[in-house]
């Protein structure tokens, strides 16, 4: 015997699936110069149509001269950047010196494909200064395929590339509902990184 099952329930039946993945949104933008890399995010972590919280930035300072924006599922990034500290610490204590963000590139993007077949879904963009203090800005889709953005630096200085991040991200919160609030900026010179927060529209 068959029951119709919206006769007997009085509704449709609606499937339901689980996904482990969730998008939480976010910006993330790198420029590389001749002797220093901009690398900056936004600060707004939400889902769908909900602000979980409106102080999140999505960069994570590796060493003096490497930085990780990182951005996609929430999750996915806390995990892999604590993968990234252990890698870091462990060849620290084996090599007696800091990697350099070239090799970070290089690990990070095996990292990655090692995790093809249940990737971190994240997205992910590398900024430093290489061994020779040239700027350099790396790119990862989350199976770890990786590009250098840009053989050569671009021509500007220092000012004007801040300037030109504040400005495509003023631009980015005018269209996009998952970025706002604030933008961080990080700043990468053989003097260290320097950190600015600059703010943006909060609706």
């Amino acid at each position: 015997m068959s029951v119709d099952c919206e006769s007997y329930y009085g509704t449709t039946p609606v499937q339901h699936y689980f996904s482990p993945y969730a998008f939480n949104g976010g910006t993330v933008l790198a420029i590389s110069g001749e002797d220093f890399a901009v690398i900056a995010s936004d600060t707004r972590l939400s889902q769908g149509f909900q602000i979980h919280t409106r102080d999140s930035p999505k960069l994570y300072k590796l060493t003096k001269s490497t930085v990780l924006g990182c951005s996609g599922f929430h999750g996915d990034c806390l995990t892999l950047t604590k993968h990234i500290d252990a890698r870091l610490q462990m060849y620290e204590h084996e090599h007696g010196k800091k990697m350099s963000c070239p090799a970070i590139a290089q690990m990070l993007s095996t990292m990655l494909y090692y995790r093809r077949f249940f990737p971190y879904y994240t997205y992910n963009i590398l900024a430093g200064l290489d061994t020779e203090g040239k700027g350099c800005v790396f790119s990862f889709d989350p199976i770890g395929f990786k590009n250098q953005a840009g053989v050569e630096p671009v021509a500007l200085s220092q000012e004007k590339a801040v300037s030109l991040v504040k400005d495509v991200f003023s631009a980015a919160t005018e269209r996009d509902i998952y970025t706002g609030d604030s933008l961080v900026i990080n700043l990468i010179t053989k003097d260290g990184v320097k950190e600015e927060y600059f703010p943006l529209r909060r609706d």
